[in-house]
């Protein structure tokens, strides 16, 4: 039987780290299903769902020992339902972010979204300079999903308004699932 988890490493950016890791979960019989990985300052950070057979589960801790040992964080936690599996019915919306940055951005979106019981599956942001002027710029984009109750409001509007009172554009699109 598969038993599906989330591992995360976090440690040094190093060559070769995530041929490691990939190797070490193959050796095991598992299969990367979904991943994440990026470099955030000095810092490597992994994030994947892993599907592997249940009882190769129990080797887990021990065949990353060897990368704790060498300063890498590890954690495994048995994956669960998504959200929108759990909440049949809800729709996917992709919301698109980008203007100049400043503090709290991500937190007031999140925020407006919380509020109005709206899920967040995945969010990324990346800050940059601009081109010419070198002004801080971001942008974000983020996978939500949206109860039938939340759709009848306008909330896709109250967000571009909050956009415009923090210098951004924002706009939220329907995705269809597959």
């Amino acid at each position: 039987m598969q038993k599906n988890f989330v591992l995360t490493l976090s440690g040094p950016d190093r060559v070769g780290i995530v041929e490691e890791v990939t190797g070490r979960v193959l050796d095991l019989g598992g299969n990367v299903e979904t991943s994440r990985m990026a470099r955030l300052g000095g810092e490597f950070a992994i994030l994947m769902l892993v599907s592997m057979p249940e009882k190769s589960f129990e080797g887990l801790d021990k065949a990353f020992e060897n990368l704790t040992a060498n300063g890498y964080t590890v954690t495994t936690t048995q994956a669960r339902q998504s959200y929108a599996e759990s909440h049949p019915g809800w729709l996917r919306y992709r919301i698109e972010g980008h203007g100049a940055d400043h503090e709290g951005i991500i937190h007031q979106i999140a925020h407006y979204l919380s509020v109005r019981g709206i899920n967040i599956e995945s969010m990324e942001s990346e800050t940059f300079a601009a081109p010419i002027s070198g002004v801080p710029l971001i942008t974000m984009t983020a996978h939500v999903v949206v109860s039938q109750d939340t759709l009848e409001t306008d909330w896709r509007e109250g967000l571009e308004n909050i956009g415009t009172l923090m210098n951004l554009e924002i706009h939220a699109f329907r995705v269809m699932d597959p």
